[in-house]
């Protein structure tokens, strides 16, 4: 007889790998626009990317986009060239101004996204710390959450937008501000995005992160960028984390107690 020496890890389902990211989770960081809600979803992102590069064209400043920026859907993707030209303070302030301006119309149609009320909500009765960690501005953020009625969901942890664009994904930098002031351990956060640079700055912080994808296109641009977790609806980790309850928390490190966390 001979020993069978091969072994096999045993494969975590999706559903156990989820339960584990929901359980562990002390603190939930939050992407805005996509995770909590479709901000642009009746004042499309498109027209207001093309309002501000109409707005530099004015100033002659247009030649500062390569082509693609011309005509890029993003507005941040606008903000971020003329911040990279280096032309000073004003003029980035005052475009960042006439996006934060359109971003607050937007709030007015923007719509939920699914599940993400009781969501937030049941994740804060249970005792974990919620943070929003976004690229959209803060006066945004807060606008919105307080017309849904989850303000006290988050308290003052909202990390948006600051005056300094090159701070916008893939940098940590939000994450590293929401982690700093509530004195977290990245391995005891969780991180909910739904774009490729969420990822990315998830990785870069060391927070495990769960990706959402509304539609098959951004769960494939997720899963190409090295997304291993992602869902589709929000509702499977609300039935987690009503199922499980998070009867572990507060017993993990905080931030100052943790090991310093190597960088890129």
């Amino acid at each position: 007889m001979t020993s069978d020496t091969t072994r096999t890890e045993p494969v975590v389902s999706p559903t156990d790998r989820l339960r584990e990211l929901v359980t562990r989770a002390e603190v939930v960081l939050w992407d805005f626009d996509g995770p909590i809600c479709r901000l642009f979803a009746g004042h499309p992102a498109p027209g207001v990317a093309g309002g501000l590069v109409d707005w530099l064209e004015g100033r002659g400043l247009r030649a500062l986009l390569t082509e693609a920026e011309r005509h890029t859907t993003d507005p941040q993707a606008v903000l971020r060239a003329v911040d990279r030209a280096r032309l000073g303070r004003g003029v980035v302030a005052e475009l960042e101004e006439r996006l934060t301006q359109e971003e607050l119309r937007a709030t007015a149609t923007a719509m939920p996204t699914a599940w993400a009320d009781p969501l937030i909500r049941t994740w804060t009765a249970v005792g974990a710390r919620l943070a929003v960690a976004s690229g959209n501005s803060p006066r945004v953020i807060g606008a919105y959450l307080a017309g849904r009625g989850l303000a006290e969901c988050f308290g003052p942890h909202i990390y948006g937008r600051d005056p300094d664009p090159h701070r916008l994904e893939p940098g940590p930098h939000h994450l590293d501000r929401a982690l700093d002031a509530l004195t977290a351990a990245p391995e005891t956060a969780l991180f909910i995005g739904d774009t490729p640079t969420d990822h990315e700055a998830a990785r870069r912080a060391g927070i495990p992160f769960l990706g959402y994808a509304r539609n098959d296109r951004k769960a494939r641009l997720l899963r190409d960028a090295g997304a291993g977790d992602v869902v589709d609806s929000l509702e499977p980790v609300l039935r987690v984390l009503r199922a499980r309850g998070l009867p572990a928390l507060g017993t993990g490190r905080h931030r100052d107690a943790a090991a310093p966390r190597a960088r890129d």
